[in-house]
């Protein structure tokens, strides 16, 4: 109807009319063709193709039209009928030899149809996306098909026989050529992701069939992508499976303070990091950092039921995370980039099992560049160029295990760390960890759209207020490192934001934002002392001098009474002898580089010794690690 005012307006409304009023008549023409050829009649009438495909009933059939022979046979007819040419038949004659002019032949049991290109632009791979219908009750079945795929008969075949059960190709290659020209000239571009999350790229939320941009929620179309102003984008990753509830009144809103009940700040810490790994990396885009979570304690705390619980958040049922030294490099990469702006849990594995391959080819540094959003692996592109692939690390990360996490430095202070005991358990906490276990995935997934709907709100918060909380952090003396400083302020930042999308009672803000600085400084603390090796082995030295009353040295082969001097080797004979813990050399050198108690001055400075002497009781050169003592 818009189209004929426009028409009309224009003066040219009879025009449009008589135009589309004759479409219309060849499409219902069209619609009520009882036969192939009846269909393909009334194609070649309209546009005078004497080769074409056709579909009817859900199976490819081609169509030819022999223009030769149909005037061959006007002719004989019109001779038979003594008429002076071909004009004078009739149109019931006409059609009769039109139709014996025509031939259609199926070449397909089923009709597929190219319903858009889909590319990867990092890794350079293309697909065309079909749809298979069939003319019996089962349902159609959409999958894709590569370049090479439709450009040959046999490909295609084979592609179309495992991709649809019973499909059958039986057309040539002549056929499948006009098939595709018709079907993919000017086709629809669909962008894609192989993972499921935030696309920083189309700043868009991806979640399978759902997706949320600018707070706006759509649902994927009947041919499985999202189509936004000027973008239409899907994801290719199958193997995430995701329940979101979008009906809000289904969400449960008392599981805040069964979560309190169960593990207090510890619980709502967690809350917020979780929630926060949906804007990691809008995060990173303006501050070049989000933290990693790490969750500690004795087996029967609770650690397992807080992470499969805080899954069900975001939609991810029976999950709890995977034991990174039961996987290969490739392995680990992989699975780690099917998510964005949401957690990676790394369970702790049996590392000392001499049967797990992998346990060794996992550190913890390997995660040090994930801090900002770093690479997750280099593979090529197979292009015959030289180009690689390089995704981004695009979640968090999240560290769950009984014993704390032994790693440099770097990754000590890119921690948030939570230490979970086991609880007193009472009548209440027993049912609250009841209730939170019965909770079902279907009522709680909601928060995710409650929480991505919420971005800019979020964010507008988040910018604002880790500022203030930065400033409030570097007023305290006792925190000196600036990253202890950054990630926990991050976190009460995030905790603000939190606010934005749940009610969070006041005493738990103000419980969790006390329970944040007394965690950073605990990390302070904890990362200013020597590794328990270092700690052991200087209380070993200790004891051991001890044994001279002051009055000889017994390990320390430094005269200068403002230096230590210890030959490890004899260190260790002399520890022996003295029943004291002998650690093992080759790691005991690999931390003392950095012991803090006495500062490393050289690990190979010859000394004149103090305890070994010659002859002439005059000290021996002894190869020994020097310290500067501190008093």
């Amino acid at each position: 109807n818009d189209l004929h005012l426009r028409a009309q307006a224009a003066d040219d409304g009879d025009s449009q009319w008589t135009d589309d009023l004759e479409l219309a008549l060849h499409n219902g023409a069209l619609l009520l063709a009882r036969t192939a050829i009846d269909k393909g009649l009334i194609m070649y009438e309209r546009d005078k193709q004497v080769e074409f495909h056709i579909e009817h009933h859900s199976r490819l059939y081609w169509f030819e039209f022999d223009a030769l022979l149909y005037e061959k046979l006007c002719r004989e007819r019109a001779v038979d009928r003594d008429l002076a040419n071909e004009d004078e038949l009739e149109a019931e004659e006409l059609a009769k030899i039109k139709r014996a002019s025509a031939i259609v032949f199926q070449i397909a049991n089923c009709y597929p149809e190219a319903l858009y290109f889909q590319k990867n632009e990092a890794t350079d791979e293309s697909w065309y996306f079909f749809r298979v219908d069939f003319p019996h009750d089962a349902p159609s079945v959409k999958g894709t098909f590569t370049g090479a795929q439709i450009a040959s008969a046999t490909e295609f075949k084979k592609r179309l026989l495992s991709l649809a059960q019973g499909a059958l190709y039986s057309g040539t290659g002549k056929h499948l050529d006009k098939l595709m020209d018709a079907q993919t000239f000017g086709i629809k571009d669909v962008a894609t992701v192989d993972f499921v999350g935030y696309s920083p790229d189309h700043k868009a939320y991806i979640f399978g069939d759902l997706a949320v941009r600018s707070g706006e929620v759509t649902m994927a179309n009947a041919e499985d992508y999202f189509e936004f102003p000027k973008l239409r984008v899907k994801t290719t990753q199958r193997s995430i499976r995701m329940d979101i509830q979008r009906d809000h009144e289904a969400y449960r809103t008392e599981w805040l303070q069964w979560l309190w009940t169960c593990f207090g700040t510890n619980g709502v810490v967690a809350l917020t990091f979780w929630f926060g790994s949906l804007f990691a990396n809008q995060i990173r885009s303006a501050h070049k950092s989000f933290p990693f979570l790490e969750a500690t304690g004795e087996a029967g705390a609770g650690k397992t039921t807080l992470l499969t619980f805080l899954w069900k958040l975001l939609a991810r049922s029976d999950y709890e995370g995977f034991d990174p030294a039961k996987s290969s490099k490739a392995g680990r990469a992989r699975a780690m980039g099917q998510t964005s702006g949401m957690p990676v849990v790394l369970l702790e594995g049996d590392r000392d099992s001499p049967d797990k391959a992998h346990a060794k080819s996992f550190e913890w540094d390997e995660l040090k560049d994930y801090y900002g959003g770093g690479t997750l692996a280099t593979r090529g592109v197979r292009n015959g160029g030289n180009e690689t692939y390089e995704p981004p690390f695009r979640g968090t990360i999240v560290i769950s295990q009984n014993a704390a996490v032994d790693a440099s430095e770097a990754i000590m202070t890119r921690i948030v760390k939570l230490h979970f005991r086991k609880p007193n358990a009472t009548t209440e906490s027993r049912q609250a960890a009841d209730n939170l276990n019965a909770l079902q995935v279907d009522d709680l997934s909601h928060f995710l759209i409650k929480a991505v709907r919420a971005e800019g709100q979020v964010m507008e918060t988040f910018a604002e207020r880790v500022r203030f909380y930065e400033t409030r952090l570097r007023e305290n003396k006792d925190l000196r490192m600036e990253r202890l400083i950054k990630n926990h302020s991050q976190m009460l930042a995030l905790l603000d934001g939190l606010r934005q999308v749940i009610d969070v009672p006041e005493h738990m803000v103000v419980a969790t934002r006390q329970a944040l600085v007394n965690m950073a400084m605990e990390r302070q603390s904890a990362i200013s002392a020597d590794h328990p090796l270092v700690n052991e082995f200087w209380e070993t030295y200790e004891y051991l001098e001890s044994l001279g009353n002051g009055e000889r040295p017994i390990v320390n082969h430094s005269r200068d009474k403002q230096r230590i001097a210890v030959n490890l080797n004899d260190f260790i004979a002399m520890a022996a002898r003295h029943n004291q813990p002998v650690p093992d050399l080759k790691v005991l050198r690999c931390y003392l580089r950095d012991s803090r108690r006495h500062k490393l001055i050289d690990p190979n400075l010859t000394v004149n010794s103090a305890i070994k002497l010659d002859s002439f009781d005059k000290g021996v050169a002894v190869r020994c690690w020097v310290f500067e003592k501190k008093s």
